[in-house]
């Protein structure tokens, strides 16, 4: 094919467009597809990602024909869609959008889904191209998947064949592996996409930029300079709805196993030979293969629930107090833990890493700490408000990067004192941060699989989690901490225990 003569290849302006496909979307009724999916899709053919020849078909037990599901993905659109509304974008998604009732076990519910997508695949163009998008509880991932491979919808004629899979990736384990194997026997390995939206994030993709394109922070990047690492993903909310998910998965399933986990092999691997999805899984793999847990999980792991507090203002229940939670339940909704990494680079740093619910405000961050000068020049009480330097990366909500380092006090004495170097998104770059999922989907479209945890990656995280979920499983109390504040005190007692404490974000 000849190169299109009126396009520079030096212009990085001109995006990817993904080319004629369907999406099927099972779970299409929940919160999920509701309030990320849908405006994500919207968002991405507004800003002209998508092609003319495009399908969305929802499968669900409701009994909605495609007019009234079109109408309600239109509601749900216009609510989330971060871009300006287009009547004209919409009515040329509308003309893509059908609906299939049915149960998930319904033979015929699945024969009537084939058909749907012929007939797609015949009016829209889209070459026999279907991605399965599975917004659903983990429990039905084997009923979904036998019945696409059981009806062919799995195997690629002139089109490819993609499937989407939201977290969790299995309870544990064994459960991990279980699946792997379930969806290895229905789709290649190139095809199937596990969603951790985190790696989605703009901010999530700058570790990277900044690690790698940048000479200065190479040299200090190692166990020579940097004192320890903090990962904290804190939120400012309660379980809300999520009673019955979250009673089951608890904090460090939902969190630690894949978010956190993965921001700690990003920022703990070597540079990758390229951006390539096998080059960076290589590279990831490698870390949390070289992760360690501590002797003592007693002393450098933490577990707790929330109790009654305030919250913005106001008082709120604990959380044996939320719809739906048993009164004796024993499920955290905060978890820390200390993990070590024995390689050449990170030996002796610990990696600290934090998650929970209703604690101080929102917030993701990544804190590089670097070691203390050793050797200062200065009266003691001349930097008795100087801390460690540190590199933070903040991934949201407030997305940026900044510096504290030590700087001295206008006036006739000695007196140093941290400041701040802030980069903020919002104040550098004209275009806003997409949403994660926005970039997500389009990859999917475009089988770039780069962002995408492979099943191997998926298994080394279990296997790190599994034993400290082990071992508070043999434990039948569990610490707490109030509604608004950091979390417990059992975990400012395992960084006090290393002679550190905990960063405020």
């Amino acid at each position: 094919m000849n190169p299109n003569p009126l396009r520079d290849p030096r212009d990085r302006r001109l995006p990817r467009i993904a080319g004629p496909c369907t999406v099927v979307m099972f779970g299409v009724t929940g919160d999920l597809a509701r309030k990320k999916l849908i405006p994500a899709i919207y968002d991405l053919a507004n800003r002209g990602l998508l092609p003319p020849g495009f399908g969305l078909v929802g499968f669900a037990r409701r009994d909605w024909g495609d007019g009234t599901f079109a109408s309600l993905l239109k509601k749900a659109a216009k609510a989330g869609a971060r871009t300006e509304w287009s009547e004209t974008v919409w009515k040329q998604l509308a003309a893509g959008i059908r609906f299939v009732p049915g149960q998930f076990d319904d033979d015929d519910a699945w024969e009537e889904l084939a058909k749907t997508l012929t007939k797609l695949d015949e009016r829209q163009g889209t070459g026999g191209n279907h991605a399965f998008y599975l917004s659903i509880p983990p429990g039905l991932f084997p009923t979904v998947v036998s019945k696409i491979d059981e009806h062919g919808l799995a195997k690629p004629g002139e089109g490819w064949r993609r499937v989407v899979i939201e977290k969790p990736f299995g309870h544990d384990l064994e459960s991990a592996k279980e699946l792997n194997h379930l969806i290895g026997n229905v789709f290649e390995a190139e095809s199937v996409f596990r969603i951790d939206h985190y790696l989605g994030k703009e901010t999530v993709q700058n570790i990277l930029a900044l690690r790698f394109a940048n000479q200065m922070f190479e040299p200090v990047w190692n166990a020579n300079y940097v004192d320890h690492v903090q990962i904290t993903m804190a939120e400012d909310i309660g379980i809300g709805s999520r009673a019955g998910y979250y009673d089951a998965i608890g904090a460090a399933r939902d969190v630690i196993q894949n978010h956190l986990l993965q921001l700690l092999a990003l920022v703990a691997m070597e540079e990758p030979v390229a951006f390539d999805a096998s080059s960076l899984r290589a590279e990831k793999q490698k870390v949390l293969r070289s992760v360690r847990l501590p002797d003592d999980l007693d002393k450098h792991t933490a577990r707790a629930q929330y109790v009654e507090g305030w919250a913005g203002g106001q008082p709120v229940v604990g959380y044996r107090g939320e719809d739906g939670i048993d009164d004796g339940s024993l499920t955290e909704t905060y978890a820390a833990l200390r993990l070590d990494i024995h390689t050449r680079r990170w030996a002796g740093v610990p990696f600290y890493l934090r998650t929970g619910k209703r604690l101080g405000r929102r917030v993701t961050e990544v804190a590089v700490i670097f070691k203390k000068a050793p050797h200062l020049p200065f009266e003691n009480i001349d930097v008795t408000e100087l801390g460690h330097n540190a590199l933070v990366m903040r991934i949201q909500p407030d997305e940026g990067v900044t510096m504290r380092f030590g700087a001295k006090v206008p006036g006739t004495t000695m007196e140093i004192r941290d400041v701040n170097m802030d980069f903020v998104y919002g104040g550098s770059f004209v275009e806003s941060s997409p949403e994660a999922y926005e970039r997500l989907i389009l990859d999917v479209l475009l089988g770039d699989p780069p962002l995408f945890p492979q099943h191997r990656e998926v298994e080394l995280s279990w296997e790190i989690l599994d034993p400290v979920m082990d071992h508070w499983a043999r434990k039948r109390t569990i610490d707490t901490y109030e509604a608004g504040t950091w979390g417990p005190q059992s975990a400012d007692e395992m960084l006090a225990r290393d002679g550190r404490v905990w960063r405020r974000p």
